[in-house]
């Protein structure tokens, strides 16, 4: 069973109630692309308009591996559409407010998945019952660790330890499955060069790494410093990242303690193995659709009698620090979110469908479409299906 064998195969739609007028010094906008990230697609729209970052506000990150429709507002952006390779942005009208994630109602998905063997349709078509009924864990997937390195090392972790040398030399040098050429140069370069801080800059061209560099040529031992001195929507990627893991390894946790070995089937993700359920009794399913995770930081208050709060410190105790201690010391920004997410997702409006599968003779293709709430991700049903 094969994701992604070509480009229309994965699309999704962000579904918004936003209305545009004439009205408001803030321009929406319908960014549709194919190929890049959505901070890649914004990065290259704000060089062609020579647009300030704070400009541009949006409401949540897209595959780079998808065909994908968000929305965007630029203050005081050109009232004209722009096309860049295969990005494409259609000016709609004005409104009076930054677009943000609160604007997001859901995201709609049409996904092929490619490669079935006929005697695997009625297992398969099983397996989407049981997503229906029971939904699938509500895990952050692979998308939300993009700026996780190679090495699986999350840069948050050590900025929350206090060692932001470590977590600055992550930043800077870990290398990436997506890295440019110049970007694969760059790293080599401080790899090589780490402490002297001079020569680094000398051979670094401008661009994310400059300023943290040159920081530290007359603040050698300052790394704090130079950490705050990257982009901030780095730094927001980052704390997110280790959150979103963290609260995986929660969830994770939660359905081992509540489903038998039986009841567990396991997905491979960039990370590591997580467990998915099958099969749940009425009690179990229950216990899971009333489970709802914070999102671990140090502005978390639980009930310590609560057996969830002992799941959230096992975590933890494994990172080295204690939920209190899940923060920034002497930091202002950026900092952990705070929010709840439920344990389970399910998928509204499913509809499927088997055809014969154009690109493998002999086999089926599966056509699925669904909804899903904002923060959630399609690839996790598509992993259990898989499974």
């Amino acid at each position: 069973m094969k994701l992604k064998q070509r480009p229309d195969d994965f699309q999704v739609e962000e579904i918004s109630d936003v209305a545009p007028s004439e009205q408001g010094e803030f321009a929406l906008y319908r960014l549709e692309k194919k190929g890049w990230t959505t901070v890649d697609a914004i990065h290259a729209i704000r060089r062609r308009w020579h647009l300030n970052r704070g400009q541009v506000s949006y409401g949540g990150l897209k595959d780079r591996h998808a065909k994908t429709a968000q929305y965007l507002t630029i203050f005081k952006g050109p009232r004209r559409d722009l096309q860049h390779h295969t990005v494409t942005l259609k000016y709609l009208g004005q409104v009076a407010e930054p677009y943000t994630s609160q604007n997001v109602r859901a995201n709609r998905f049409a996904i092929v998945l490619r490669g079935i063997a006929s005697e695997k349709v009625a297992n398969t078509e099983r397996t989407l019952k049981e997503i229906i009924a029971e939904g699938v864990p509500n895990y952050f997937d692979d998308q939300r660790f993009g700026s996780v390195g190679s090495d699986g090392q999350f840069v948050a972790k050590y900025m929350v330890l206090g060692d932001y040398e470590t977590a600055l030399k992550l930043a800077l040098c870990a290398p990436y499955a997506f890295d440019r050429g110049r970007e694969k140069t760059e790293k080599a370069i401080l790899r090589k060069h780490w402490g002297d801080w001079r020569q680094c800059k000398a051979l670094l061209q401008r661009g994310h790494t400059f300023k943290p560099i040159d920081y530290l040529i007359s603040h050698p031992a300052d790394f704090r410093g130079a950490l705050v001195r990257l982009p901030p929507e780095l730094g927001s990627l980052y704390l997110s990242a280790y959150q979103s893991h963290l609260w995986n390894q929660v969830l994770a946790s939660s359905i081992r303690r509540v489903c038998r070995p039986d009841q567990m089937v396991m997905v491979g993700t960039r990370l590591g193995r997580l467990p998915m359920h099958r099969d749940l009794d009425e009690t179990q399913r229950k216990t899971l659709a009333d489970l709802i995770v914070p999102l671990p930081s140090a502005r978390v208050k639980i009930d310590p009698s609560d057996s969830l709060a002992a799941t959230i410190n096992e975590v933890l105790a494994d990172e080295g620090f204690k939920l209190s201690e899940m923060k920034l010391k002497s930091i202002r920004e950026p900092f952990f979110s705070k929010g709840n997410r439920a344990a389970l997702l399910v998928p509204a409006d499913l509809r499927l469908e088997f055809q014969d599968d154009e690109t493998h003779g002999g086999w089926k293709k599966l056509i699925l479409s669904f909804e899903l709430p904002r923060g959630c991700y399609a690839t996790v049903i598509v992993k259990r299906i898989q499974c």
